[in-house]
């Protein structure tokens, strides 16, 4: 209820929802940038929510390291949804259904910030993603069966991607410059939140879950498809401040891929989409 609901935010129209949407794993397909409260657009892609329980750091820029702060970043932020926490408490006090739900979820029954943001962190618990085609193959599952392409994809994958997009999350949860050009937005990434030099232009790794459905991709959604983010790393990578030392082969820039390559990684990538995660109804309004 707290995840859709727009009162939250100072317009009194975007909720979380507004720019995590369940159909795209809870990105904001299609938007380069995060949309918030007025029309105000941030400088950041919207990352996806999945699987967050078992990741120990949150944001790109690793702003957040526990699930239940997390979520003061986008409330508070003015440009996202502006929120004030006296006014979201008034506002759940006077409403019946949120009397009765804190009653019911939490041993003190308070309607407060704490446990605001505690509801937050669990429903992002919940948010598991581990049934995709890939999943029930790994598994021995019905359904998990994979032609040879998307078998070929995987084995290229794990020998030119898996350094960095690791385990079954697709990601090692560490920060790297993957060789973006600079944009005159000039987001540095981590170091705004450590000021260390080597963290400049560093991102947090993403993980690849339902990747088919999260487009735009990089931090600041500057990628449009698959082929695109494939394209970037065979022939785009820029050797800017802290690349990461995986992307610089004495002097050679990338990952060489081929054509052939390519389309078979996509095809793999694709077996990862978990239709059940996009339309769970426990997660839906």
């Amino acid at each position: 209820k707290l995840f859709y609901d727009g009162r939250l935010a100072s317009d009194g129209i975007v909720s979380c929802a507004f720019c995590h949407e369940q159909s795209s794993a809870f990105s904001h397909h299609g938007h380069t940038f995060s949309n918030g409260v007025n029309n105000m657009i941030g400088t950041r892609n919207t990352p996806s929510i999945q699987n967050l329980a078992f990741q120990p750091i949150f944001m790109y820029d690793g702003a957040a390291d526990h699930l239940d702060i997390q979520p003061v970043i986008p409330f508070t932020s003015a440009i996202e949804m502006n929120g004030n926490f006296a006014t979201a408490i008034a506002m759940m006090k006077a409403d019946a259904e949120y009397t009765k739900l804190f009653k019911l979820a939490f041993a003190n029954g308070e309607i407060d910030s704490e446990n605001m943001l505690k509801a937050f962190a669990q429903f992002m618990v919940m948010a598991t993603s581990s049934n995709s085609r890939f999943d029930k193959y790994r598994r021995n599952e019905a359904g998990g069966t994979l032609t040879q392409q998307e078998i070929d994809g995987y084995s290229i994958f794990n020998s030119k991607c898996a350094s960095c997009h690791a385990t079954d999350l697709f990601t090692d949860h560490s920060f790297r410059n993957n060789g973006l050009s600079i944009t005159a937005i000039n987001d540095t990434g981590r170091f705004k939140v450590t000021q260390l030099e080597q963290d400049k232009y560093k991102f947090k790794v993403p993980t690849l879950r339902n990747i088919e459905k999260t487009a735009p991709y990089m931090h600041d959604g500057r990628l449009f498809t698959l082929e695109a983010v494939l394209d970037h790393y065979s022939s785009g990578v820029v050797n800017t401040q802290n690349l990461d030392a995986s992307l610089n082969n004495n002097g050679t820039l990338g990952i060489p891929l081929t054509s052939d390559e390519k389309t078979k990684i996509i095809a793999f990538l694709k077996t990862l989409t978990d239709n059940q995660f996009l339309t769970d109804s426990r997660f839906s309004e």
